[in-house]
Parts: structure tokens; sequence; C-alpha cells
């Protein structure tokens, strides 16, 4: 054995080989344990050990670069790989008995990086954001492939010739992009929606006809995937589908703001008519005739705009202070309006004067 090699003996045939980062990997090396000074695994270090089974590595991994497993057909298991952020390309290339891998922080997975590791059943990356061309292309046992809400980019052909994929989860949202041929996988025929701004927005909507509308919008493309024949035409109707469902929300959230900002304009007003029950003289006069001009000019959203005439401008700041609504209204707002999911809705109060 060379100095420079490192194993621990476990007693039978099968001993682990410690990697610490520049020694020379034996070929025939069947166990691998990365030493926890190793943060990335260099370009290659273990391509074509082809007898290699399994490897352990540590939290303070992140980096797996180009090639680093490539063509180690016999190897089952990645374990301890939790703190993996980056996958290189054709890291895991030709795998073919991969079939558990646990990369829970991994965001970044390069072009080919799991091209044809066949035993491969299952994957959930909670974290991932960017999937490069070819990374699960040919996968043939590939059943199921669950990402995270952070999900931002599924390259070309990613997922190519995975003849066994059924069902994907992945977000819903405007900047998420899923490339040409993406999902040409013949059997695909089921798509679930990650928990996360869209459920959240859905459920912030004033009016159950909404969210029930958008729930029936959601699950379309589970009646339209099943029904499309041709795989080729899979990508572009969850393409489709999610520019359908995004319109939609916007609709209703347009919907809600104005619905919203009706309910203000009637809260006000509510608010000024109480109060002439308890005024007298000029006071009172200035707030009748206020209010009675506000009425008028209700159905038109005039006096809820932005720009304000001016010549109302200081009748209005009046008004307000003298029934409360400048600090009522606000208060009411922060329960009927979610500003996570919509932009709070602004109570004008620029018309106060200094």
């Amino acid at each position: 054995m060379a100095d420079n090699q490192l194993f621990v003996d476990r007693g039978d045939d099968d001993d682990i080989f410690v990697y610490t980062g520049e020694q020379r990997v034996p070929r025939g090396v069947k166990r691998v344990r990365i030493a926890e000074n190793v943060d990335t695994i260099p370009a290659r270090t273990f391509q074509e050990c082809f007898q290699l089974i399994e490897v352990e590595g540590h939290d303070g991994l992140k980096k797996i670069e180009q090639g680093v497993f490539n063509e180690c057909n016999s190897l089952r298991r990645m374990t301890k790989m939790n703190g993996v952020i980056e996958i290189e390309r054709d890291a895991f290339n030709y795998c073919h008995a991969l079939s558990e891998i646990d990369f829970d922080k991994l965001e970044i997975i390069g072009y080919g990086a799991f091209f044809g590791c066949n035993s491969l059943r299952s994957i959930n990356m909670p974290s991932i954001r960017r999937i490069e061309k070819c990374a699960f292309e040919c996968c043939e046992q590939l059943m199921d492939a669950k990402f995270g809400e952070d999900l931002g980019k599924i390259g070309d052909a990613s997922f190519n010739n995975c003849r066994s994929l059924r069902r994907i989860a992945i977000p819903l949202k405007d900047d998420v992009i899923i490339e040409h041929s993406a999902f040409n996988c013949e059997h695909l025929s089921s798509v679930d929606v990650v928990v996360g701004g869209i459920h959240k927005a859905i459920s912030s909507l004033l009016l159950e006809s909404w969210k029930s509308d958008m729930y029936v919008e959601i699950d379309r493309i589970n009646q339209v995937l099943p029904n499309t024949p041709r795989r080729s035409r899979k990508t572009a109707a969850i393409q489709q589908w999610i520019g359908r469902v995004l319109g939609k929300i916007d609709h209703y959230k347009s919907q809600h703001y104005a619905l919203l900002k009706d309910s203000m304009v009637q809260l006000e007003l509510a608010l000024w008519k109480s109060k002439l029950h308890e005024m007298e003289g000029e006071e009172f006069s200035l707030l009748f005739e206020f209010w009675s001009l506000c009425v008028s000019l209700e159905k038109k959203m005039t006096l809820l705009v932005p720009a304000i005439d001016e010549e109302f401008a200081g009748a209005r700041y009046e008004a307000r202070v003298t029934c409360g609504a400048n600090i009522i209204i606000p208060h009411v707002l922060s329960f009927l309006n979610d500003e996570d999911v919509f932009p709070l809705l602004h109570y004008d109060l620029a018309t106060q004067r200094d």
C-alpha cells in the first residue's frame, strides 16, 4: 500500500478508502469516505472506478466537479451529502447502479450530471435552483421527481427518454424556465404544484368562487397530460398551463385589489356619516358638504386615486381626521390584505397638511 493512501480496516474484505484530497485513488476501491477537510471533490477523481459501491460524504462537502464518478457503473449509494450545493457536468454519467442519492441543499446540477443512471427511481431535491441540459436524460427507471420553490430552470432534454417518469412536482411562478423537450417523456401524466407562493396567493383571495376556479385551473394539467399522445408535446403542454394559471391568478389579484379598494371607500364614507350625528355648527357643515360630494362621486372611485384635485385635498384630510378614518382604515387593511402576497393597498394620506 502506498504511503499516501489511507484505508480503514472494517474487519472484512471491504476496507474503506479515506480520500483526503490529493492522493491517488486505487482503481479497485470499493468503499470511500470523504475526509472532513475536503469541501470539493476534483474533476474525474473516481472516474472509471468500476468496483466502487458506496461513497460517504459529510456536511462540509460543497461541490462535486466534472466527471468525478463518471462510469462508476457499480456505484449504488451516496450518503451524507446534505451539504453539497453544486454537481458539475457528467459527474455521475453512466452510474448504472446508482439508486440512492441524498442532496437536500443541492442548488445546481450540471449538463448530463446523472445521464444514464438507470437505477434511479425517485428524486427529491428541495433546494434546487438550476437543472442544466440532459441532467437526467435516459434515467429509464425514474418514476417521480420533486423539486422545491426555489427552482428557476429546467434545461432542454433534462428528462429526455425517462420512459418510466409519471409524476413531477414543480413550483408555479413566473420566473421558472422550462426549456424545449425538458420533459420528453411518453408516460408523464401528473404534475403536482409545490406548496408555496401560488397557494398563499389563492388562499388570500376574497371570494371562494375565485379560489375554486384557481384550483380547477391548477388541476387542469392532470387532465391534459394523459391525453397528450406525443411525448414531444408534454413540455409544451406544461409551459402553456403555467402561463394560463399565472395569467388567471394575476386577473384575480387585480379583482381582489379593486374590491378591497372599493370596500375602503365604503368604510370611509360610513365613518364620515356616523360622525355627522355627533357634530354641529361649522364642523357639521364642512363634513356634511364633503360627505355629500363623496357620495355623488363614489361610483367613479375619484376619491381613492393617488392624484386628488387640490381643491378637495384639504377638505378630505379634515374629514378623515375628524371621523378617525386616517387611523381606523390602515388597521383594517392590515387584516384584509396579505402584504406578503399582494402589495398592501395604499391608503392615500398624501393630503395631510403640515
